[in-house]
């Protein structure tokens, strides 16, 4: 059992506890009573916000409303008002601009360029908005007159500025072409200014976006194709007038643009070429028929230099067409549009392209009338411009690219021409070679050599300076051709046969010449001359390497040639051997006789000449000599057939062929 005490003691802590809770939830109950009013409160309040909200909203949205629709009235209004002012400002249009129209763009192309914009914009509105309005005419009109005179000013710019390039500056640019490693600045064609060019490119930009016309294309052509002719032309006179006083009409302009390094002349034709047109014009005055004067070439005779200077200044031509050519179509890539610039180059080459084609023709029938007159030097005038169309070719080529096939066919159809015309120079001259008549009064009294061999050798020296070229002739003419590398060898072996033939003519020709004379001592002589002559000239000339392409033993022909006319010679003074004689009388009067007439003849390599009189000397002298041994005792009057000591003998034979003895 609990104690009394510890009950009580328990008792009243559970009623302390039970009297703290119950003072708890009273304040708990007095706090949620609290609690109840203020939400209710709160409730009441917020009720009224909503109720006043909703009344501001149905106040305040139909204002929102009407003040948007009157904001959206008043843009309306400005829009209206702007578009008014848009619109009126077109119908001043005309009046604002005329004074700038009618003043024209020389000198403010920017603010003429915009005024005609303003009057466009006006031209588009009237005809969208109000097409039968006498504005839409008016502004009409003041576009196609603003028009009108931007056309004039391209015109007038390109007029204006346009200028032949100086001949000078031409031979510089194609100098540079020639020794382009030793320039330090490539000479520039700078045909209009920067500033004229800049305007010309923005004319002919807006013609072409806003103009809708293409007739500038027209005028741009024409002054520039002007331009082109004068300058080519320009240069033409400037060789006629400064090559024949100066020799070489180059500027010394380029010097001063290289280090330490002269002015390279372009390429000039090989002074072999005059040397031989020299000679070839005796040739032709006496004819290859044998008279006198009997060759008609006239541009030969005393006007080799002015030949030179036309046909140097020929092949500088075609270089600066090429040049120039290439400047304008650079030039032409700026102002033209893409797809006008080939057909437009194309018509702006074609005036100074047709001058120089004409010219190259012109030439090809100069060659034709005289090879007609059998004046076969004129072939050498085509070899140096034959050989530089065709070094030039493609660059030509590339050039014309996109050109007409016409244009593009031009230079090839000369080059043919030229091919044709020399290689018929060249068979015909063979022809003339092989059929030169055998006439007397032609034939040279003291044996030497004949001007036909002189002449023909000349001919065929000049092949060396242009032995491709002159393949490439022979070539031109066979139906069956190589190409690639081996073109060239076989361009080489033409070339081989050809002279082979010429030379094989030519020995014919000359044993026919032989003939006439009728001292067979004398004809020896002559041939032997002429074909000493021949072999020497092969020789020294390099031609041998060319005629041993075909004939490998071409050399060894020639020198068993010589020996057989020497032992021929020779056999006239086996004649006068003494024991042939009844007497030494005869003998004397028999070597008189001979070293009277052959002291005019001549042999003039004094290396043969030398040869043969030894030879002869040995072979009369030691027969004298043993005559006189044998005889000295047979005669009471010696002096009568010992005219001559051997020693005189000798020197009677060393007098032999010198006509100063």
């Amino acid at each position: 059992m609990i104690p009394t005490e510890d009950a009580s003691a328990r008792k009243r802590e559970i009623e302390e506890k039970l009297k703290q809770e119950q003072e708890t939830l009273s304040f708990i109950r007095e706090n949620l009573e609290k609690s109840d009013q203020l939400t209710k409160g709160m409730v009441s309040i917020l009720s009224s916000f909503e109720s006043r909200l909703m009344q501001l909203e149905n106040s305040i949205i139909p204002v929102h409303k009407q003040t948007e629709n009157l904001q959206r009235l008043q843009e309306n209004v400005d829009k209206t008002l702007s578009c008014m002012d848009h619109v009126i400002s077109y119908y001043h249009v005309a009046k604002d601009t005329d004074k700038i129209i009618r003043e024209g763009p020389t000198g403010r192309l920017d603010e003429y360029l915009a005024c005609i914009a303003k009057i466009q914009k006006a031209v588009e509105y009237f005809q969208d908005n109000n097409p039968d309005s006498p504005e839409l005419n008016t502004v009409k009109a003041r576009f196609e007159k603003g028009k009108e005179l931007l056309e004039g000013e391209f015109r007038s710019l390109l007029t204006r500025y346009s200028k032949p390039v100086p001949p000078i500056l031409i031979l510089d640019a194609i100098s540079v072409d020639e020794e382009l490693e030793l320039v330090q600045d490539e000479v520039v064609l700078e045909h209009l200014p920067e500033a004229v060019l800049q305007d010309i490119i923005c004319i002919a930009g807006w013609l072409v976006e806003y103009g809708r016309n293409q007739d500038f294309m027209n005028v741009y052509f024409q002054i520039r194709s002007n331009q082109l002719d004068r300058s080519i032309k320009g240069l033409k006179d400037h060789f006629r007038k400064n090559s024949a006083s100066s020799g070489v009409p180059y500027s010394p302009a380029v010097q001063t643009k290289r280090k330490d390094t002269p002015t390279k002349k372009a390429p000039r034709r090989p002074g072999t070429i005059r040397k031989a047109q020299n000679l070839l014009k005796q040739y032709s005055q006496h004819g290859l028929d044998g008279k006198k004067g009997g060759s008609n070439l006239n541009p030969l005779e005393g006007k080799d230099d002015v030949l030179d200077i036309e046909i140097d200044s020929y092949i500088h031509c075609i270089s600066a067409f090429v040049k120039l050519a290439q400047s304008e179509y650079s030039l032409l890539t700026e102002i033209i549009p893409e797809h006008h610039q080939k057909k437009t180059f194309d018509s702006l080459i074609q005036e100074a392209l047709d001058n120089l084609m004409l010219e190259g023709e012109n030439i090809v029938t100069a060659a034709r009338r005289a090879i007609m007159r059998h004046d076969y030097s004129a072939v050498l005038t085509i070899f140096p411009i034959l050989k530089h169309l065709k070094m030039t070719k493609p660059d030509f080529d590339t050039t014309l690219q996109g050109t007409a096939a016409s244009t593009k066919n031009k230079l090839p159809t000369l080059i043919t021409s030229m091919e044709t015309i020399g290689a018929k120079a060249l068979e015909e001259f063979a022809d003339s070679i092989k059929n030169d008549p055998d006439k007397e009064y032609n034939m040279p009294k003291d044996g030497t050599v004949h001007e036909l061999t002189s002449n023909a050798i000349l001919f065929l020296q000049q092949l060396l300076d242009f032995h491709e070229t002159a393949g490439a002739m022979l070539a031109s003419q066979e139906t069956s051709s190589s190409t690639g590398s081996s073109a060239s060898e076989f361009n080489k072996k033409l070339l081989s046969t050809y002279i082979c033939k010429v030379l094989g003519n030519l020995q014919l020709n000359l044993l026919s010449k032989s003939k006439v004379y009728e001292d067979s001592a004398l004809s020896a002589i002559f041939l032997h001359n002429n074909y000493n002559y021949t072999l020497k000239s092969l020789e020294k000339s390099d031609l041998i390497q060319l005629v041993t392409v075909t004939q490998k033993k071409a050399e060894a022909s020639y020198r068993e040639l010589i020996e057989k006319e020497i032992q021929t010679y020779q056999l006239v003074f086996y004649c006068l051997e003494p024991d042939t004689f009844h007497s030494g009388a005869g003998f004397n009067d028999g070597l008189e006789e001979l070293c009277k007439i052959q002291k005019g003849w001549a042999i003039p390599d004094k290396e043969q000449r030398d040869f043969i009189r030894q030879a002869q000397k040995k072979v009369v002298s030691d027969a004298y000599r043993a005559f006189l041994c044998a005889n000295i005792f047979f005669t009471k009057n010696p002096e009568k057939y010992h005219k001559y000591r051997p020693e005189e003998v000798e020197e009677m034979i060393e007098k032999l062929f010198d006509t100063s003895a």
